[in-house]
Order: C-alpha cells, then structure tokens, then sequence
C-alpha cells in the first residue's frame, strides 16, 4: 500500500520519536561488539554480514547537504584537516560532490520510502535485494544494503543502496544512500555522490556533536 500524504503527515510524531530514540541510542544504547566496532572501521569479515529489514532505516532523515553549503559544519571539516590528508578546502570539496542533493528529507516507514524535495514528495513500496560487500581502493570494506522498486507509476527512484557501516540487523544512526533508475549495479560503481541524512529531529549543533565523536 503506498503511502499517503496524509498518512505521512499523522505519522510525523510517531516517526520523530523513534528517530529522537535512536539518536539517543547513540549514546545510551545497546553498545557495540567488537564485530561491530570494526565493520563501522572498514574491517569487515564477510561471514559477519547478515540481511536487514528496511525498518533499520525507518524515521524521518535530514540532509546534511545543507548544512555544508552554509558553513555549519566546518568545525566538522577542521578537525578532519587536522588529523587527515586534506586541508580544509579540499574536505570541502570532497564533500560537496558526496553530500550533493536535491532531496531536503527521506521518510520511511512499512516498506515505503518518500523522498521530499521541497514542495515536490516521491514515494514507493520498496523490496529488498540482498546486499553487496565491496573492497575499496584503501583496502577496507563497506556494504551496501540494496532496495527495489517495482511499482512502474512511482517517480521514486527505482534503485536505492543504503550505506551505514553496519553489517547486520541494528537501527540506523545515520546513512548514505545511493540512487538511480538504470541498475543496481551502475549504482554500485558510484564512489563519489553518497547523499548523507541524519535524524530530522537532531539541530545543528547535535549532528555537529555526532560528527565530531562519532
């Protein structure tokens, strides 16, 4: 069933609280294995990784795109500079081209994924299709969660991956997401636009927080 804009709207103060949740799970929650810990590094033994729902994913998301235009997280930038291979206006540069979008929120929620930009919102009913393991040119690993959608009427993105450095069931904290209407696999040869949202609930300043400890 696909959701309506009415429904989205009712739903709003459900879906904050579980994205206030996991925000605060961050911070309070379940720790991490040693398994864990290691895959949001890059180190990853491909026997750990184990499918997930899309209901890792539910909540309303924000863009950080935004949030880099207007200079609210170079603080972020700064300290990357200091311990990186980058100076600032490189990170800079980086990660324009990684968090651009025109998409200002994602809701998800049953299955359905909606994809707001500005007045304009797009949504499916999205399935799972397994995920991939992929080794980068550093040598570490990432994976990537993959999600069809199958209704031929939605303007929603037909391919999206998600990408959240974990490996197994587990709420999401944050993602990146990939998406297109061409093929998983085009997708999966995308290294360098990884649209990047946190939860909507959290200001500036928190995810400014997130960034710097996480």
């Amino acid at each position: 069933m696909i959701m309506k804009k009415s429904a989205f709207v009712l739903g709003m103060g459900v879906l904050l609280s579980s994205t206030e949740g996991m925000a605060h799970d961050h911070h309070h929650g379940k720790p991490l294995t040693e398994v864990e810990r290691k895959a949001s590094e890059g180190i990853i033994d491909d026997k750990d990784v184990r499918d997930r729902l899309l209901s890792d994913w539910d909540g309303i998301w924000q863009s950080l795109n935004p949030l880099l235009l207007n200079g609210d997280l170079d603080p972020v930038l700064e300290k990357k500079a200091q311990h990186g291979d980058k100076t600032v206006e490189e990170y800079r540069a980086y990660y324009k081209k990684g968090y651009a979008t025109d998409i200002d929120t994602i809701s998800i929620e049953n299955n359905v994924i909606e994809f707001h930009t500005g007045k304009t919102v797009t949504r499916c009913r999205y399935d799972y299709a397994g995920y991939k393991i992929l080794t980068y040119a550093s040598g570490k690993k990432g994976v990537r969660y993959l999600f069809e959608c199958k209704n031929a009427q939605s303007k929603a993105p037909k391919f999206v991956q998600f990408s959240d450095h974990i490996i197994a069931p587990r709420q999401s904290l944050h993602f990146h997401i990939f998406m297109g209407n061409e093929s998983q696999q085009t997708l999966l040869e995308e290294m360098d636009n990884w649209p990047t949202f946190y939860p909507y609930n959290l200001n500036k300043a928190q995810i400014i927080d997130e960034m710097l400890h996480h």
